[in-house]
């Protein structure tokens, strides 16, 4: 198990270095410098997740143990904190980079969905943490109960890798809306394509935004649309997607991101989805019979 994450470090380390964020053209700033290279850092945030430590604090303590023979140099928390947080713009191009140097790429079919990131259980929270701008009071309908926090919307290939994703407020910006400007903004797919989702996306207008950009959304019929209309839908698939998200936010820790500013937050959902890409690409990388994300690099 250790050997299997040893070598998907040093994987990722190798082509983050050479081909998405080259150590050799960052730019120095003033004061001392960094003991880690921003390929580096992101690696080992990268472990911190696939080792399921949600804690910073705790994860320097037992990181000089499980990765210090890769990483023998380390930085203190605020340190480490500060650096992940300027860097999810570099997370956001490697996990893009990974789900294009994925086989699965090229499928032509991709899964939709949106899922509710909790940002604080309490009054207090809401008020004294610096989530204002972007969490607000929405309500997760799967679940049957209101929460304080984000709106993640996701499009993935069929077997888990995120290709698309985004962060809203939930009352600004309903998960239609979302969707839709996700579409416009990121490439999700090589070329048009269908797109499986829920009833949630229904709707006339995205329907047609949707064909528009040449993607064809698929969903189950409402109760209130007509017989008619009725069409195959694969309930299968809804299930894979429904599994991914469960391994971001349960195996992966998104459900306990512990985020209090809105750098932190999207710094540690870009981390969480960076470390499913990775493994993925791993397991296609070393020809594993199973794509599964967190098996091979568990405790």
């Amino acid at each position: 198990m250790k050997t299997d994450l040893d070598a998907l470090l040093t994987a990722l380390y190798v082509h983050l270095d050479d081909d998405v964020i080259p150590s050799a053209k960052q730019a120095r700033g003033p004061g001392r410098p960094r003991l880690l290279t921003d390929a580096e850092l992101i690696c080992v945030a990268v472990a911190q997740v696939l080792l399921r430590c949600d804690d910073e604090r705790r994860w320097l303590r037992v990181a000089p143990a499980r990765i210090g023979h890769l990483f023998p140099r380390l930085p203190g928390q605020s340190e480490y904190n500060r650096h992940l947080a300027r860097l999810a713009p570099h997370m956001l191009t490697a996990i893009g980079w990974l789900a294009r140097h994925t086989p699965t790429w090229h499928d032509n079919l991709r899964l939709m969905d949106g899922t509710p990131v909790p940002c604080g259980a309490s009054r207090t929270t809401v008020e004294r943490s610096g989530l204002g701008e972007m969490c607000g009071y929405g309500r997760d309908a799967s679940h049957h109960r209101f929460y304080w926090g984000c709106k993640l919307v996701l499009v993935t290939t069929a077997e888990g890798t995120v290709t698309a994703f985004s962060l809203a407020h939930p009352k600004e910006l309903d998960e239609r809306k979302q969707a839709l400007h996700l579409l416009h903004v990121q490439e999700c797919a090589p070329g048009p394509c269908p797109i499986v989702c829920d009833k949630g996306f229904a709707g006339a207008g995205i329907e047609q935004a949707a064909t528009d950009l040449g993607h064809v959304l698929i969903r189950p019929r409402r109760k209130d649309e007509p017989k008619d209309r009725a069409r195959v839908f694969p309930g299968w698939l809804r299930q894979r997607i429904e599994a991914i998200i469960w391994t971001l936010k349960n195996q992966l820790g998104l459900e306990r991101h512990n985020a209090r500013t809105t750098e932190g937050l999207w710094a540690r959902v870009c981390q969480r989805i960076l470390a499913l890409n990775a493994a993925i690409w791993h397991n296609w990388q070393i020809g594993a019979p199973i794509k599964r994300s967190l098996v091979a690099y568990d405790h």
